[in-house]
């Protein structure tokens, strides 16, 4: 296991971007507004050859435009993570100066026993500033003045960091972990799903959409296997959606398809399916994605309303076949730990390790049940298929006039070679390849026989 590092402090000091500077990510939203991070973020830091996990924590403090249950919330969550680390960061706004929310947090922070870098930021080229005066009172003895948007004073405040960490032997190889990303509209029930995945408070979890704001990694670890499941900002309409970080929220929320495996797709029982939850599952496929939807608060509902929604769900989604559906109650955890045996089911089917002599073999018995059509007189013809990428299935089939398969030709060896690799939960997308003509361009250089007897059948022609 890393150790483990927390960033502590008030609202908009630059925690966010401090994070982001020791992982060089962009995993943090950072926006120049208070409150913004809610839930704690954890990131992987490297200095010197080693590593450490690194935890972005939302502001400890009063936020004048939030609920005073947020704040709590947010508060509970940043003490969560500094009693779970081994040192803390505590980052300080030094244009602003101490303040009295510092020297309370201060009291608090000293309890917990301890390492504490007090790290002064947004003091670009001024570092040895008498904005520093004041903090010294608090009476801590590691004092860091830095810039955390510049990079200024990092370096040296981590080569005394490192020093405080306890590391295991580099030699330990650590297991890769399954992304599975959360996505859904606001409120249907992601953040409540991920904590009770994880038997813990995790992330933030209140009865208002928008609680979620970043993109939260969770790791976890499941029946000796490793995942990490990333909980998302609820997706609404884009006609609705006006506030900045919002829309900020939605792309980060967007880019986890990306680095995710497996999508679970959470839906609202009670609400039923929407359009917009059409328009998310068809993102979702564009990305070749494996898929899970997931019907949320399925054990509130009587059975004429759980036939409905099933209705609704194959009227609606019909455009996607190959969707896995799993029905659940996040709040109370029924169908929660089943979901496990879905997933992994997915994943060993996704374990493709077939020769192309195989995966040929395959097409030409998909192909002699329904060959391709006939274009100008010659019949299309797809010679050979190869795996050409895994996440997501993606194969090569190579062949003559592959540009003019048509697109239903095309969804139809897409089926098929699902159905032959028994893959469930995911699609598989096709590139066409134009086999070339070897001796394109090139010009046969006769020899003098030949040439003799192209003239004695010439002359032959010409007297008959």
């Amino acid at each position: 296991m890393k150790p483990i590092v927390a960033i502590i402090g008030r609202p908009n000091v630059g925690k966010s971007t401090f994070f982001n500077n020791l992982t060089s990510s962009r995993d943090a939203l950072v926006v120049d507004r208070p409150g913004i991070t809610r839930d704690r973020q954890y990131g992987v830091a490297h200095h010197n050859s080693n590593s450490f996990l690194i935890i972005d924590t939302g502001g400890i403090g009063e936020i004048n435009h939030e609920s005073k249950d947020i704040a709590d919330l947010m508060t509970e969550q940043s003490m969560f993570a500094a009693k779970e680390s081994s040192v803390l960061v505590w980052i300080v706004d030094g244009r602003i100066g101490l303040t009295n929310v510092d020297e309370v947090l201060a009291k608090n922070l000293r309890k917990l026993n301890k390492p504490i870098f007090l790290a002064i930021n947004k003091l670009e080229g001024n570092l040895s500033g008498i904005e520093l005066n004041d903090f010294y009172s608090l009476g801590l003895d590691s004092i860091w003045p830095i810039s955390a948007k510049r990079g200024d004073g990092i370096s040296k405040l981590l080569d005394a960091l490192v020093g405080q960490l306890s590391f295991e032997s580099k030699n330990k190889v650590e297991e890769e972990n399954l992304i599975i990303s959360i996505l859904g509209k606001p409120n249907v029930g992601k953040s409540t799903l991920i904590n009770k995945i994880i038997g813990e408070k995790r992330v933030l979890t209140f009865d208002q959409p928008g609680t979620t704001r970043d993109s939260i990694k969770v790791p976890t670890k499941k029946n000796g296997k490793n995942y990490t499941f990333i909980d998302t900002a609820g997706v609404r309409r884009k006609s609705k959606v006006n506030d900045t970080v919002e829309k900020f929220s939605i792309l980060k929320s967007f880019e986890t398809i990306e680095s995710a495996k497996i999508v679970i797709l959470v839906i609202d029982a009670i609400e039923g399916v929407t359009e917009q939850d059409s328009t998310l599952l068809g993102m979702i496929q564009d990305s070749g994605k494996s898929i899970i939807v997931a019907i949320n608060k399925w054990d509130r509902l009587e059975k004429i309303e759980k036939d409905r929604i099933k209705s609704q769900l194959s009227r609606k989604f019909s455009f996607i076949d190959y969707a896995e559906y799993h029905y659940i109650s996040a709040l109370n955890g029924t169908g929660v730990n089943s979901l496990f045996k879905k997933i992994d089911v997915i994943v060993n089917s996704l374990d493709i390790n077939f020769s192309t002599s195989r995966l040929t073999e395959i097409l030409q018995k998909i192909i002699l049940k329904h060959p391709p059509k006939i274009v100008n007189g010659r019949r299309i013809k797809l010679r050979y298929m190869h795996l050409g990428d895994t996440n997501p299935i993606r194969f090569i089939i190579h062949g003559n006039q592959t540009n003019n398969v048509p697109d239903s030709y095309e969804r139809y060896l897409s089926k098929a070679i699902t159905k032959e690799l028994k893959l469930v939960g995911t699609p598989v997308l096709i590139e066409f390849k134009q086999s070339e003509n070897p001796y394109k361009g090139k010009r046969n250089i006769l020899t003098k026989r030949q040439i003799n007897k192209r003239a004695r059948l010439i002359k032959y022609r010409k007297k008959n």
